[in-house]
């Protein structure tokens, strides 16, 4: 006697099963101390620059600052979130934070 085949469907094939359930309901949960704790780490790490006493010049452009905290925090994320879907928005979130302190006196002066 031959052993039948387990069938496979669709929906139980697709990548967004994993993420919700039939009715909608979300299955990944994060509760939100987590979330406020990634969130403070994130921008208190992009807010963080390395101030140059003297700015380096090369070539037309003078560089100020570089923004250390902005690339530690771009590889926590990268390490710290499996879904793509929370990497864009931490990515949007940590990059915006750079922008917006690179106009304000934060960072380490060397």
């Amino acid at each position: 006697m031959t052993k039948q085949k387990t069938r496979t469907y669709a929906r139980n094939r697709s990548k967004s099963s994993e993420l919700f359930s039939r009715k909608g309901r979300e299955r990944i949960y994060d509760n939100d101390g987590s979330f406020f704790l990634k969130l403070v780490v994130f921008v208190v790490l992009s807010a963080l620059w390395l101030r140059l006493k003297n700015p380096v010049e090369i070539g037309g452009l003078v560089i100020q600052a570089i923004p250390v905290g902005l690339f530690i925090a771009l590889l926590l994320v990268l390490k710290i979130e499996k879904y793509q879907f929370n990497r864009k928005i931490w990515y949007v979130t940590i990059i915006f934070m750079a922008i917006l302190t690179s106009f304000t006196p934060v960072g380490v002066m060397i």
